[in-house]
């Protein structure tokens, strides 16, 4: 091996050092931040028993999302995610921020939740279930064979 690299020109050392120098930097990770969430001291404004919906939403910002229920409370999420090369990606921090309110709309309760206290959950799954999964498709060709009615068929009379 020292010998085919001794027996290179400085020119072809020199390519295949940048091209060892661009696979390796092919493999550092890339970073993607999704969402927001208020800093401690835009929190610091929000007063628990004081502010309403209306006046969080000019405090902090208006919310990533909000509970299925008019009075559950708002949410703020953040997630960094690292992909790093073929890898799967993965989540590496994600932060919630939780403003609950009571019935006449004022702030009840803030919390802040991070993925040291819980599991991973996903946030938006955009994936279709299927009820043929465990089935190929010659299995589900071949299950139709009994299920074939010839009076199903358009355009045939009774």
């Amino acid at each position: 091996m020292l010998k085919v690299v001794n027996r290179l020109k400085p020119a072809s050392k020199t390519l295949v050092f940048a091209a060892c120098l661009a696979a390796a930097g092919a493999c550092s990770p890339v970073f993607k931040n999704h969402g927001y969430v208020p800093t401690p001291e835009d929190l610091a404004e929000v007063k628990v028993g004081v502010d309403t919906r209306d006046s969080v939403i000019e405090a902090v910002g208006a919310p990533s999302s909000s509970g299925v229920i008019r009075d559950s409370g708002f949410y703020y999420v953040r997630s960094r995610i690292r992909h790093y090369g073929p890898k799967k990606p993965e989540v590496v921090s994600r932060e919630l921020v939780a403003i609950s309110f009571d019935d006449r709309g004022v702030v009840r309760n803030i919390e802040r939740f991070g993925l040291e206290d819980g599991i991973v959950v996903t946030l938006d799954r955009r994936i279709t279930e299927s009820t043929i999964q465990g089935q190929g498709f010659i299995r589900q060709l071949l299950g139709n064979i009994g299920n074939f009615n010839p009076a199903n068929i358009p355009g045939t009379s009774q």
